[in-house]
């Protein structure tokens, strides 16, 4: 992509009323519409969709495809997707206003940083799919089921909210599965495949397919899924 066109894909993020954004780490303000300075910490469902239903945020959303597979599906709940590139943001919310969707909104933060712009119980649900598998042992604190994200997690998820995470990376699930037998005192496996589609699929939602879970169903590649819940 041009450096013009990257320009322009974040000047229209700006321009979005359902896309917020922090730009600096240290200073957790999130930017609305216009750049405007607003505050959403357990107010998302009051102030961005004006309803009270309950809310599904997309990690690692990329260009947000299950986020908006989601919120076809389920019109009657809230999603929002949260990733740091702005590129991919405005993919999504892009395909958002085309499909005319007004129950799905984009976060662009790191994810470290998910508690900051949500309250305690907050979101319902969690959904992580096709994440950086981060190979390399020496960043595996940077993979999205490990400790220190899941503590993060639990800080905004209700008490009886889920989190999901599907794959194609057997590293990336092997380690979540050691991470929820070394953490088994606060954290729970409700369920987990090493090869969803050999079987009837346990839930509808496992049904969407990314364009890169597309790409690895191709290349012969088994897809993984955990369902998660804290204790």
């Amino acid at each position: 992509m041009s450096k013009r066109n990257k320009l322009q894909r974040f000047a229209d993020n700006r321009a979005f009323a359902h896309v917020y954004e922090n730009f600096d780490v240290h200073n957790p303000q999130l930017a609305g519409k216009d750049g405007v300075v607003v505050d959403l910490k357990g107010q998302w469902k009051a102030k961005h969709f004006n309803n009270n239903n309950p809310i599904t945020l997309e990690l690692a959303c990329g260009g947000g495809e299950y986020a908006i597979s989601l919120a076809q599906m389920y019109p009657e709940r809230n999603f929002i997707g949260v990733d740091i590139k702005g590129a991919r943001i405005w993919k999504g919310a892009s395909s958002a206003i085309e499909l005319g969707l007004n129950n799905v909104a984009f976060l662009r933060t790191r994810i470290e940083q998910i508690a900051v712009f949500f309250e305690t119980e907050e979101i319902d649900e969690i959904w992580i799919t096709f994440p950086d598998p981060f190979l390399r042992e020496s960043k595996s604190n940077r993979r999205l089921t490990s400790p220190n994200f899941l503590k993060e997690y639990k800080k905004i998820l209700k008490k009886d909210g889920i989190f999901q995470l599907k794959t194609d990376s057997p590293e990336l699930y092997e380690f979540t599965m050691e991470v929820l037998e070394t953490e088994k005192e606060w954290v729970d496996c409700v369920y987990n495949d090493d090869d969803i589609y050999a079987k009837a699929l346990p839930l509808k939602e496992l049904e969407i397919k990314t364009r890169y879970e597309q790409m690895h169903l191709k290349n012969k590649l088994t897809i993984k899924y955990v369902k998660m819940r804290f204790k």
